[in-house]
Formats: structure tokens, C-alpha cells, sequence
């Protein structure tokens, strides 16, 4: 028997469904392998990407396909599993049920693993204008549209907008905003000059915007002021305590009134949990879902949520945990054993507790910051080298590891951006919709 448009069987194990298939989700169904479960999961793309990479997609030094892996074929082996690409539009706890864009589905355990979107803090402006960096089709446009710019500035006869066609600003000083502008900066340096003979780039402008006292907030002052120094290698002219008030695709202006000319806003200010409706508004605080410390959601029995989305509040973590991908990994596994606990053995379940193994930033070649427990840190050659290693490791395939090795190991000899490829013109419609996630 199935149910609707899903052709999912019925079945008399109990249902785990699973929305998203970021690093929690996929870690998650990995640990439940050859349980007495049926699994489903959702996402409304049939890829699971690598999203710390997807800046080096943005800023031509990778191919979409190095930093994603089709659902299907890395939870082939998987039994009693089930992929629908479809999203999941509202939750009915009261009937144990979701609401999918392909119909509706029952659960015994649903587990809420959507991750995170964009935080515009709602400038509609910026929201309207800017280019976010959270999935391969924003790298892309990203990709895109700054190659597309660069086309239209050798033939720009006008100086102040062949100059705002050069520009690029970028907001946020976290690790995506230091990481894309040390991309950048390696481009304007060693790449573009190439490409473009007939343009001056020397006064070509890469800002990078962050509304605190410094880079890097959630490591080390010794990492922020390593940070600071790789960025003024490449040029990038850093504005500290400012927040952006407005764009408009043309001119960033500041809260003081500071105006920036250029075409191309990065948005790498913040995120905030993918929120799907039909939860208790108690279970929900500052965009994220509040969950116990066994990642249930508060209120429910049979509810979970991991990673970016949930917020395990604590005394340690006030806020909850930081929004990264080794909290989302160690939380599947560990509900995944929790869940195995409770279908098949009845025990206790095991709270969850972070082990922070540290935080690794990269600003072009050669140089990277490293925080490590015990107070190790250190920046420079070795700790690009450890950046590099922690991220082919992580990387899911062995096909994408070897593309990605062959990609940088060519990038580092030759100086050399292979994928300055305008494939999808990046072209913005009117009626575009404001939000793009």
C-alpha cells in the first residue's frame, strides 16, 4: 500500500522522517543503517553539498559537482530507505503527520535536520539585492554575475561605473566573509590582471563590512589579528563598526552615511534557522527550535531537531550551540543511537555533549588561522596545510577528493582559476522573488 504522490510503503517498523539532508541529517541515516526502522528522507535538492566550500564555487576555484554528492548514491546501501525531492511546508504533530509538496506523510519519529537560511535582520533592500552564499545555485549567480560585470567594464567608457562594475563588497567578517574575500584578493592579484589586460585593476576596491570590532568573533583575538594581516596582503580594506544600512545594486551606504559604489553586495552577515510552520510558538526562540538535551523538541515526545536549526540551550551554551557543521555531525549520531534505544532496547537515553575540536579559517594560500583547545593557536603555511587536510577529509566521495586535491594542487603551481566559466548568465528579473532560499 502507498500513500498518495510519496509511493512510500507502509510498513511495520516504526517511520523516522528526516528533513534535510545537510551533515546531520546524512550523518543521522548513516547511523541508523540495518536498524529496525524505515527511514525517509526529504530535501528539496537530490545532492548533499559541502558548504564550507562554496565559496571556492563562487570565486571560480572549484566546480559545483567537487562540492556535491547525489542523496541517492551515498545512501544506496541504506535499507528501508526512501529519498523524496520535495519540501516539507508544515508539520501537524497533533496527527503525527508532515505536509510535503508532493502530499502528506505519516511519522512515528520525525526528525527537523533543514538547517539554516540567510539572516537579512529584514533590510528588504539587502535582501532584494545582495547575494547570499548558502547553496550551489547562489555560488553560480554569484560566480556569474561578477565575471558578467567584468565583461561589461572592459567596454565601460565611464570611469565611476566601470569602477562599481570592478567593486566588490562583501558583509560579515566570519569565516565565509574573511574566506571569499582572501578568495577574491587572490584573484585581483595573480588571476584577473591576466584575464583582463585592459582594465586598471589597482583601483579595483574588495570591502569587507563587519558591524563588531573585529573579525572572526568566535575565535581568538590571535586569530582575528592573523586574519586582519593576511587580508591587507590582498588588499582588502576592512571596515570595522559599521552596519549596512541600505543597497540598492549600485551604492552601499553605511549607517553613518558613508556611501560604496559597486554591483556586487556578498551577504555573509548571518544566519538563522529554516523554520518550518506547526510547532508550538513556545518551541521556537530567535529563529531556532528549542530542544532538550536529548535534541528533543520542547513539548513533544516524538520530535526531534539537529544542527543549525536547533538550539540545545544550556548554561555552557546560552544561545545554544554555534551553528556549524561538527555540532550538527555529532548530534545524528548521537539521536541515532538514542533512537536505536528507544525502538529496539527500551534504555535510557544519553544527553548530548559537545566536544569543541576547535576552528580553522582560511584567507588565501598559504595562510590560515587555527584555534585548538588548551589554548593552541597559530596561523601561516602549517595551519593552511591543516585547514586543507580536516576539509578533503570531510568532503563526501572519493571521486569529489581527488577532484578537489587535482584542483588545488593545479591552483597553487599555476596560479590559475580553471572554472572562469559565464555557463548560466546570471540575469535578475523584476519580479524575482525577494526571497531566494
Amino acid at each position: 500500500m502507498y500513500q498518495n504522490r510519496l509511493n512510500i510503503p507502509s510498513t511495520n517498523q516504526p517511520r523516522v522522517v528526516v528533513i534535510g539532508g545537510g551533515f546531520g541529517g546524512m550523518q543521522l541515516i548513516k547511523s541508523l543503517y540495518n536498524s529496525k526502522v524505515q527511514l525517509v528522507l526529504f530535501d528539496k535538492h537530490n545532492y548533499h553539498t559541502f558548504q564550507p566550500l562554496l565559496y571556492q564555487v563562487a570565486t571560480a576555484g572549484l566546480e559545483p559537482d567537487a562540492i556535491a554528492a547525489p542523496l541517492r548514491r551515498i545512501l544506496e546501501e541504506c535499507p528501508d530507505f526512501y529519498f523524496r525531492m520535495a519540501e516539507v511546508n508544515h508539520i501537524h504533530p497533533e496527527k503525527n503527520t508532515i505536509s510535503t509538496t508532493l502530499g502528506e506523510l505519516d511519522y512515528d519519529y520525525l526528525v527537523i535536520a533543514n538547517g539554516s537560511k540567510t539572516n537579512y535582520f529584514g533590510n528588504k533592500s539587502i535582501q532584494a539585492n545582495s547575494f547570499p552564499l548558502k547553496q550551489i545555485p547562489q555560488a553560480l549567480d554569484l560566480r556569474s554575475h561578477m565575471l558578467q560585470n567584468f565583461e561589461k567594464a572592459v567596454l565601460e567608457s565611464d570611469q565611476e561605473e566601470q569602477e562599481a562594475l570592478k567593486n566588490i563588497v562583501i558583509v560579515g567578517g566570519g569565516p565565509t566573509g574573511i574566506e571569499v574575500a582572501g578568495a577574491l584578493g587572490e584573484l585581483k592579484k595573480h588571476v584577473l590582471p591576466r584575464d583582463y589586460p585592459e582594465l586598471d585593476l589597482k583601483n579595483m576596491r574588495i570591502y569587507l563590512i563587519e558591524a563588531t570590532s573585529r573579525l572572526l568573533g568566535t575565535m581568538s583575538e590571535h586569530a582575528s589579528k592573523k586574519a586582519s594581516q593576511y587580508l591587507q596582503h590582498f588588499e582588502v580594506q576592512l571596515i570595522l563598526n559599521k552596519l549596512v544600512k541600505h543597497y540598492d545594486g549600485k551604492k552601499v551606504t553605511l549607517e553613518d552615511g558613508t556611501t560604496l559604489s559597486s554591483k556586487v553586495l556578498i551577504w555573509a552577515a548571518g544566519v538563522k534557522g529554516n523554520i518550518i510552520d506547526g510547532l508550538r510558538p513556545e518551541a521556537i526562540q530567535n529563529s531556532r527550535i528549542l530542544v532538550d538535551a536529548y535534541n528533543r523538541v520542547q513539548g513533544y515526545e516524538d520530535i526531534f531537531a539537529i544542527g543549525d536549526v536547533a538550539a540545545m540551550v544550556s548554561e555552557q551554551h546560552p544561545k545554544g550551540h554555534p551553528m556549524v557543521a561538527p555540532v550538527a555531525i555529532e548530534q545524528g549520531k548521537l539521536l541515532a543511537k538514542n533512537l536505536i534505544r528507544m525502538v529496539e532496547e527500551g534504555k535510557q537515553l544519553q544527553p548530548f555533549k559537545y566536544i569543541d575540536k576547535g576552528s580553522l579559517a582560511t584567507i588565501g594560500r598559504n595562510r590560515a588561522v587555527v584555534d585548538f583547545p588548551g589554548g593552541i593557536r597559530f596561523g601561516g603555511f602549517f595551519a593552511w596545510l591543516i585547514w586543507m587536510f580536516v576539509h578533503l577529509f570531510s568532503i563526501t566521495g572519493f571521486r569529489n577528493k581527488l577532484v578537489i586535491l587535482a584542483n588545488w594542487i593545479w591552483n597553487y603551481f599555476t596560479y590559475d582559476r580553471g572554472t572562469r566559466l559565464i555557463i548560466r548568465p546570471y540575469i535578475k528579473f523584476d519580479h524575482e522573488e525577494v526571497e531566494r532560499e
